[in-house]
């Protein structure tokens, strides 16, 4: 159902199954695919594809330009956000730029709460949470499972690993290697997210080594080079323990210690 007073512009693609709720506006080259609905008040602007069974509540701004000086109106600029998505109130999520790659990307099943802002060529994976006023400045990569504490501020070109929790008002200025608890201005490690990892049914066995992967890191004092010649047995016996090596190797802008 598309509201009376909803503005649509004729270019825009609307699959039947789509609530478009009152003085919503849609803007050319946009695509809203069957189960989704989108709240009051919301202005969406192309190029933007959004899923299925997405619920955008009232206020948002979705698919805008890029908060960008460098952006000067190019046309490799789009928004992607996948399915099941829950975005909340007053949400702000810009498109990509062409300098970094041209697409903003969110994946499925993702919940973002109320005054969360996604900036441009942001890159954020699927089943995470982002609790009110979370907030990611540009080229930031979210793997999966994140969650992100109220008030969380990540810089530009950071990277959280799969199943980090930052705690409210954290400030990331760094990466997040996979599986860690972060809190503080700056951010600094708290330990690993036993919690999160038990809730998604890591066996004892694989958070026992985690455990002794970040002791190894955070623990003894060693340099990065040492520490992740000493993770290697452990890498060899749990892949989990493979991923949190590997995403500190690969960090190229140094890791929260």
């Amino acid at each position: 159902m598309i509201a009376a007073s909803a503005i649509v512009h004729p270019e825009a693609r609307i699959d039947e199954g789509v609530d478009v709720d009152a003085y919503a506006i849609i803007g050319a080259q946009v695509e809203i695919h069957k189960g989704t609905s989108i709240g009051p008040h919301t202005v969406i602007k192309g190029p933007a594809r959004i899923g299925e069974n997405n619920r955008i509540y009232q206020f948002c701004s979705i698919g805008e330009d890029p908060q960008d000086k460098k952006f000067q109106g190019e046309l490799a600029s789009v928004l992607e956000i996948g399915n099941d998505n829950t975005i909340r109130e007053f949400c702000t999520i810009n498109r990509g730029t062409a300098a970094g790659g041209g697409i903003t990307r969110i994946g499925d099943n993702n919940w973002i709460m109320a005054y969360v802002h996604i900036a441009h060529d942001c890159s954020v994976g699927s089943h995470t949470i982002f609790a009110n006023n979370a907030t990611l400045a540009g080229h930031v990569q979210v793997d999966d499972y994140v969650i992100l504490g109220g008030f969380t501020g990540v810089h530009q070109f950071c990277r959280l690993g799969r199943h980090c929790f930052t705690a409210i008002a954290s400030v990331v200025v760094k990466d997040i290697p996979p599986y860690l608890i972060v809190s503080g201005n700056v951010a600094k490690p708290s330990g690993l997210n036993k919690e999160g990892l038990k809730r998604h049914n890591f066996s004892a066995d694989t958070i026992k080594l985690l455990r002794q992967a970040y002791k190894i890191v955070y623990r003894e004092g060693l340099v990065l080079k040492d520490a992740l010649q000493r993770l290697t047995p452990l890498a060899d016996a749990c892949e989990e323990v493979a991923c949190f090596a590997n995403f500190i190797a690969g960090s190229s802008r140094g890791i929260v210690r």
